[in-house]
This record gives C-alpha cells, sequence and structure tokens, in this order.
C-alpha cells in the first residue's frame, strides 16, 4: 500500500518520520530502532536519525510500509 508523508516545511529528518509513521515513540529511541531495524531510503540502507528526507524521496520500512515524500500543496497519487 502506498503511503504519503507531508511536508509542512523543506525537509524532515528520519527520526521524525519514524515517530510520525507510530514507529518509535519519542525521538530519542530514532537512534536504538535504527540500529536494530532495517530501513532504506530511495533503495539504499539507511541508519542516520539525521538524514534530511525531502520531497520525491521514498522511505521503505519492512513490516511497516512504504512512504512517499510529498511536499504540501503538491497533488498526491493514490492510485497504487
Amino acid at each position: 500500500m502506498k503511503k504519503t508523508i507531508v511536508l509542512e516545511t523543506d525537509y524532515m529528518t528520519l527520526g521524525q518520520v519514524l515517530k510520525e509513521v507510530d514507529v518509535i515513540s519519542s525521538g530519542g529511541a530514532a537512534k536504538w530502532y535504527l540500529a536494530e531495524n532495517t530501513v532504506f531510503v530511495d533503495g539504499e540502507l539507511e541508519n542516520r536519525r539525521g538524514r534530511k528526507l525531502y520531497a520525491g524521496m521514498m522511505l521503505e520500512i519492512p513490516e511497516e510500509g512504504t512512504f512517499f515524500m510529498v511536499k504540501k500543496g503538491e497533488p498526491i497519487d493514490e492510485t497504487e
């Protein structure tokens, strides 16, 4: 299932996104979560909680889903 995250600013950090999609309960848990779990940004393994995610990027969290970053005001394609 295709899920979107609407950016209110130019970017969000990976830690902020993990909290936004309820994978972690607090920002402090991001470092631990990324050390213990696999997360992909645009198909590449990522373990930096401060990684900036911009509109057009894709985040894959196995067991949680695939998330697409979109800028506020841009049309969202919900067809997939």
